[in-house]
């Protein structure tokens, strides 16, 4: 069977979108996951500690800074090895095609014949995809490598799209203090708030990767209430 090159171009373009669409929600988990939890727990290992909501609130935005900011530069140093992995197999496939002919066609007439193809449709194949280089190298680094060319912006991208979820996320548990006069009620209305955010969170999370809904909901929202009693905890006993 033979697709219209229109059509293939737009299987393409999909299977790119989709790729793209899988980095985003990714990264919003990433960056909203740790957003939620992070600032959550150092709010509540503050309000056992200190009697200001200025302090909490002023400790929470310099986190909230700190922590978009360093989760972000950890995106962007991921999605770089990303890219300069792939370019490393790349150069080092144009060497062999260039250098090691033989090598490579035997690996290539391997990988059609593992496809099932009759001796003849294989010779077929290596023989017309030998003649352009660059086909012929994309070929391998998808099929004997496994890799697929990643997006040139996937590191920006990923340190925005992250530094910016922890933000939202760290925002959260950190607004009802601003509206109460002690820490100790801020505390009491931000666990109510980010408890709910962690199960809504939780229960998506779990929607988008095909975990138990209900399950995956409350084991988020326990890590969370976890972190946040822990540093709650120690902060008084060692305030006491």
């Amino acid at each position: 069977m033979h697709l219209h090159p229109e059509t293939t171009r737009n299987l393409i373009d999909h299977n790119e979108e989709h790729i793209k669409s899988s980095d985003l929600i990714k990264d919003i988990v990433i960056g909203m996951s740790d957003g939620l939890t992070v600032p959550f727990a150092l709010a509540a290992g503050l309000s056992g500690a200190v009697d200001s909501s200025a302090l909490v609130i002023t400790a929470g935005i310099a986190e909230i800074a700190a922590g978009s900011i360093a989760m972000g530069l950890g995106g962007y140093l991921a999605g770089r090895s990303e890219i300069d992995h792939y370019d490393s197999e790349q150069r080092r496939e144009y060497y062999e095609v260039e250098n090691l002919r033989d090598k490579e066609i035997a690996e290539t007439t391997e990988i059609f014949s593992n496809m099932g193809l009759s001796p003849a449709t294989v010779n077929a194949a290596v023989e017309e995809l030998a003649r352009d280089k660059t086909k012929w190298v994309q070929f391998m680094m998808k099929y004997e490598l496994d890799l697929e060319q990643p997006d040139p912006k996937r590191a920006r991208n990923s340190a925005v799209t992250i530094g910016l979820s922890y933000i939202a996320g760290g925002i959260i548990p950190l607004s009802p203090y601003f509206f109460t006069k002690d820490p100790h009620s801020g505390l009491i209305y931000s666990a109510i708030v980010t408890l709910i955010s962690l199960f809504v969170f939780g229960y998506f999370k779990s929607k988008l990767t095909g975990q138990p809904l209900f399950k995956g909901a409350l084991k988020v929202m326990a890590i969370g209430a976890v972190a946040a009693a822990a540093a709650y905890g120690i902060a008084k006993l060692f305030g006491a």
